[in-house]
């Protein structure tokens, strides 16, 4: 036991100095982006643990600005697609053209070919599209014509969605949906926040443009690091038990949720809540996951993956309620 814990000791001092560009980071961020802290961390989650992010927010609310922001601050190439319902595969992934001079097709890229990719709007295109995209988030590869590219590393989809205008769009089927890691919903600042926006608006000058902190092989790094986080026997039955409970609610007390719950939470939501609660701990500059680290983490990274039956949605029961419900009653090691 005490190699372990000097073990632990040693890794925690690694960690804590390796993490010390994520408060660079967060400082840099704040230069333009006012408030949404939740939201950036989130994206640095996302991008410490090689998982993709579905924002969801009323349009407005700096998700285009935060994302741009990040590949400008890690030196990275940044794409942004805009959904729409006319689009086709090869206007994101590229197609072959016939090139005359050279009597041959050549391939032109499309704009995937990015280290982040800002897919805004992403219910608006039709299911060709998304599963163009979904090869793309989940083998990092792309095939045009009888060729396959690797995609760039660090590679990174942020996806938004607009809750409220829902005519002329296409619900995300539940693969492609439980290929992020996180969906993450953005609120409304507060007023001082909101005071603070309209002034840095209105006088463009205040804010300064936002320089390179780190590279992306430094996140390449950061990444190896991640997973080295130590995480005990206990917390991983924790995180088991959170999961299992979504699918089997009347094993932990909770039969009142058996008739709302339509599926629980794949394998796909261990491991991201593993990974993420490691990522949780690496940005806190800890060696180590707390039970805390998994519960502040877990909406993000569960939300999406609970299905909700017809009569959850007949009694206005989210799936954050059935998770705070499960949080509640699952124990806490």
């Amino acid at each position: 036991m005490e190699n372990t814990s000097s073990d632990i000791r040693q890794l925690n001092e690694k960690i804590h100095q390796a993490s010390a560009f994520v408060d660079l980071l967060s400082m840099e961020l704040g230069k333009v982006i006012v408030g949404q802290k939740y939201m950036v961390e989130r994206l640095l989650i996302g991008l410490l643990a090689q998982g993709h992010v579905l924002l969801e927010g009323v349009p407005g609310l700096a998700k285009t600005l935060s994302i741009k922001s990040l590949s400008s601050a890690i030196n990275a190439k940044f794409s942004r697609i805009q959904f729409t319902p006319d689009l086709l595969p090869a206007d994101v992934v590229g197609t072959m053209i016939y090139n005359q001079q050279k009597n041959e097709f050549v391939v032109r890229r499309g704009p995937i070919f990015a280290n982040f990719i800002l897919a805004d709007e992403i219910n608006r295109a039709p299911a060709k599209v998304q599963s163009a995209l979904l090869e793309a988030m989940q083998e990092r590869q792309i095939t045009i014509g009888d060729s396959t590219f690797k995609l760039d590393d660090p590679f990174l989809v942020l996806a938004t969605q607009n809750p409220i205008e829902q005519e002329g769009t296409y619900t995300l089927p539940e693969a492609q949906v439980d290929r992020f890691m996180l969906k993450v919903v953005i609120g409304y600042p507060t007023r001082e926040e909101e005071r603070h926006i309209i002034r840095q608006n209105l006088n463009p000058e205040a804010s300064s443009p936002i320089r390179p902190i780190i590279q992306p092989s430094d996140i390449i790094e950061a990444r190896k690091l991640v997973r080295e986080v130590y995480m005990d026997e206990k917390i991983e039955k924790y995180i088991i038990d959170i999961v299992f409970a979504t699918r089997n609610p009347e094993e932990y007390k909770l039969q009142k949720l058996k008739p709302l719950i339509s599926y629980g939470g794949s394998p796909r939501a261990s491991i991201n809540l593993a990974l993420a609660a490691k990522a949780y701990a690496f940005m806190k500059r800890r060696g180590y996951v707390i039970p805390e680290d998994v519960r502040s983490i877990c909406f993000d990274v569960m939300r999406h993956r609970v299905g909700l039956t017809y009569e959850a949605e007949a009694e206005n029961v989210t799936s954050e309620n059935i998770l705070s419900e499960i949080l509640n009653a699952v124990e806490v090691p």
